[in-house]
């Protein structure tokens, strides 16, 4: 993903994140109506610790803030954060 810019690899890390998170919610039979809720449960869905899902609700209001209001909050650090935490839910999956 190097070609891509740094916001391009956060939304793509994110969307993995979120998707991950989703699908274990969804297994354990629950739909949820927002999308903050799938990264609150993550400690019972995949036994998580708030290094992950804490980061990853910071990274939603960084998604929030960049698809809502146009900000550009999106670090560096955060992008790769962001694409580690993804990682981790795929494996745990």
């Amino acid at each position: 993903m190097p070609g891509l810019s740094l916001s391009s690899r956060f939304l793509l890390g994110y969307s993995a994140a979120y998707a991950f998170s989703l699908a274990a919610l969804r297994r354990q039979g629950f739909r949820p109506a927002n999308r903050y809720v799938v990264f609150q449960c993550l400690p019972h869905t995949l036994g998580v610790g708030p290094e992950i899902w804490r980061l990853l609700a910071q990274a939603h209001d960084v998604r929030n803030g960049f698809e809502y209001e146009s900000s550009d909050e999106v670090t560096e650090d955060l992008g790769l954060q962001v694409i580690r935490c993804a990682q981790v839910l795929d494996r745990l999956l």
